[in-house]
């Protein structure tokens, strides 16, 4: 294992309307505790204390999430951290939040722990509030940019952990790259908007809309690169188009080694399959009753990572890996398909490819 995801909270303070968590066909969230009780936690840290001996690791990434862990409180949050490296003090740790929260108490404790922040933002005001708004309307993105201007004070760049945004092809790209530069961050993660041949993502009618918009977003990147602004997507395909490891799901292909435990104490796969059905994520294992090492058993036999027929063939699998799992889905067949995505991550791939491969045949003094 190389990820666990905590989720420490259920519910979250905004509404926004593509959530994949309260707005998809999995509503398991609703039969949940609101929070991780303490003997949850506890037992959290063991099945933890537990693999780490068993496997004899070196390091271990742990995210908070939720629902908004922040909810958590500043005690709340505290108390996991703490728990989690008396289990294993070389623990990993880091968050991903809507930043609404963000305070000086929050990110004295994470740098107490060495927690790196990751905020929700879809670029500037106009992008950002036409999807994350309060159950009432009201957009989110004031709230959210003076988190994010928090981070970025020099006395907190230790635990700047970067930007996640999902993509909205209704919003211009090069304004959207712009707004997301000016915070600053050392990454930014560009979601592919969660669909499937079932569920089609907004404006799959529209062909190579979401391909078109991260090669605009690709060309001002690669001839800016902006410091410190890494962009996740981009590197990974680079990295897989030269044989390397990829760092995101989205592309690669490679079996995660991430489990999610929820507020309850159960053990879920990745969070996208919540747009598949209902108990997409499920495993039917807990904290309570199996280890770490049961579950990915468990998971290598029950969702196996193979690849369609149609992908097995195409040029470029060793790159994008026939993309996100959750993304392969239909209900007619499961995930015996291509990424409703296909088409837009091989143009993206070919591009980005070309690009590269331009460069790495010029003479020395220019490629410099």
């Amino acid at each position: 294992m190389r990820q666990l995801i905590l989720k420490i909270h259920s519910r979250c303070n905004l509404s926004c309307d593509y959530c994949y968590v309260y707005e998809s066909v999995d509503q398991s969230w609703r039969t949940r505790p609101v929070t991780m009780a303490p003997a949850t936690l506890e037992r959290v840290a063991h099945r933890i204390d537990e693999h780490v001996r068993a496997h004899d690791l070196r390091e271990l990434q742990v995210v908070l999430h939720g629902g908004e862990p922040l909810l958590a409180g500043h005690d709340g949050v505290a108390a996991v951290l703490r728990s989690v490296r008396d289990a294993f003090p070389a623990a990993r740790f880091s968050m991903q939040t809507n930043g609404i929260l963000l305070d000086e108490r929050f990110l004295a404790l994470f740098h107490e722990y060495g927690l790196r922040v990751g905020v929700s933002v879809d670029g500037g005001r106009a992008a950002t509030d036409r999807h994350r708004r309060y159950a009432g309307g009201r957009g989110s993105y004031d709230r959210i940019a003076a988190g994010i201007g928090l981070l970025m004070r020099p006395e907190h760049a230790a635990v700047y952990g970067g930007l996640l945004c999902t993509i909205d092809v209704d919003n211009d790209p090069d304004e959207v790259f712009e707004a997301l530069v000016a915070f600053r961050p050392p990454q930014v993660d560009l979601l592919l908007p969660h669909g499937n041949w079932t569920t089609p993502p907004p404006h799959r009618d529209r062909p190579l809309a979401y391909g078109d918009w991260l090669i605009r977003v690709f060309d001002r990147w690669y001839d800016s690169r902006p410091e410190p602004t890494r962009i996740r997507i981009f590197e990974s395909i680079i990295a897989r188009l030269f044989g390397l490891p990829s760092a995101t799901e989205t592309v690669g292909g490679e079996a995660p080694g991430i489990i999610t435990v929820e507020t309850d104490g159960s053990y879920e796969q990745s969070d996208a399959l919540k747009t598949t059905v209902a108990g997409g994520p499920a495993t039917g294992l807990g904290v309570a009753g199996q280890s770490l090492d049961e579950v990915l058993d468990h998971l290598a036999v029950a969702a196996p990572y193979r690849l369609a027929a149609q992908c097995r063939s195409c040029p470029v699998v060793k790159v994008c890996g026939g993309g996100l799992r959750a993304h392969r889905y239909a209900a007619a067949n499961g995930f015996d398909n291509p990424s409703v995505y296909c088409t837009d991550l091989l143009a993206l791939i070919n591009h980005i490819g070309a690009r590269v491969r331009a460069d790495l045949t010029r003479p020395a003094a220019v490629h410099q």
